[in-house]
């Protein structure tokens, strides 16, 4: 009787490594699996709350802004809103408004959200804006957190509360990236301080706001206006014969826009009041903004040497092409001026 052939006994712990791998790469792969699908449930989760229901846009949510604390909230700005040609517009007059600020601090901001929460850029931008030199501790950037910035808002918030503005953001919307509070700042900075831009009129933006409570994700669906006239935002809130002529007649106004660039001011002045203005002056061939604003400028000078009243609008609004504003400079002159021949 032949014996059954005898098994290497080396090879049964190579069996059973071989299957001891199998199970842990089956074990590895399943907690894979299950820790996949809790994160894939936490974003469905996330979709549904924003997704629910009289929802009036879809909007791509990130995994981050689903993970939230309990009574944690936050915001996410609809697409549409995004891709809206006035609110990108707003995006750049206010980025290029930033650069040309801090133009000397070798400063250039690219994306308002990561280059502001922090307030090292706020601060400089606030020292600028108010000439002046902010009291905030100079820390390095990991112990930054919300220290330096929390300084930076309260002087921004000592700068407008006698203007009784109403604050739309806070030390965490600001620090959290929130866009909105982001832009809300900066649009009453540059209304506090009367810059020489354009800011884009009637800017409104969607906005779903997630939060969670109990454990559960809930949404809501807001409008946020970022902007609204400029003659509101500057605070003049009166109406006059100009308002009632835009209304009825602003096809016929556009004559007013070769005022733009203050060199028919300063002229005219010259010649209403029989002198000769310097070259050296003003700038006869302008060729940039601050150089348009210097000859509005002079221009409202020489009006005021005249006997006029110091002009309700800004120069930069009549660079801006603003015809109501550039219409009541003009209609100053005729007043005066009309028994001229």
């Amino acid at each position: 009787m032949s014996s059954a052939p005898l098994r290497s006994p080396a090879s049964r712990p190579h069996r059973m490594k071989k299957d001891e791998s199998f199970l842990g790469k089956l074990g590895g792969t399943l907690a894979r699996k299950k820790k996949a699908k809790e994160v894939s449930d936490l974003q469905e989760e996330g979709k549904n709350a924003i997704h629910a229901p009289m929802s009036p846009a879809s909007v791509e949510i990130h995994p981050e802004d689903t993970q939230l604390e309990e009574n944690e909230e936050r915001t996410v700005i609809d697409p549409t809103s995004r891709d809206d040609p006035r609110f990108k517009e707003l995006l750049k007059v206010l980025i290029d408004w930033i650069n040309d600020v801090l133009v000397e601090e070798r400063i250039i901001v690219k994306q308002l959200e990561e280059d502001l929460y922090d307030g090292q850029v706020l601060q400089k931008l606030l020292e600028k804006l108010a000439d002046c030199k902010l009291n905030v501790a100079e820390v390095t950037q990991s112990e930054i957190g919300k220290q330096k910035l929390q300084a930076v808002l309260e002087a921004v918030q000592d700068l407008l509360r006698p203007h009784g503005r109403a604050l739309q953001w806070t030390v965490d919307s600001i620090h959290g990236k929130n866009l909105v509070a982001i832009l809300h700042l900066l649009v009453a900075l540059a209304t506090h301080f009367r810059a020489p831009i354009h800011l884009p009129e009637h800017v409104s933006v969607q906005v779903v706001v997630v939060r969670k409570r109990e454990g559960m994700l809930h949404s809501s669906h807001v409008t946020e206006e970022l902007t609204t006239t400029t003659e509101m935002m500057m605070g003049r809130f009166e109406r006059d014969a100009f308002d009632t002529l835009f209304d009825h007649a602003p096809d016929k106004l556009s004559v007013v826009k070769k005022f733009a660039d203050g060199v028919y001011l300063v002229l005219l002045m010259g010649l209403l009041e029989d002198y000769f203005v310097p070259l050296h002056n003003f700038y006869l061939t302008p060729d940039s903004f601050p150089q348009k604003v210097h000859n509005v400028s002079f221009a409202f000078e020489l009006m005021l040497d005249g006997g006029l009243k110091k002009p309700k609008a800004r120069p930069e609004d009549v660079v801006n092409l603003d015809l109501k504003s550039t219409l009541r400079v003009l209609y100053n002159l005729f007043t005066k001026y009309k028994h001229l021949e």
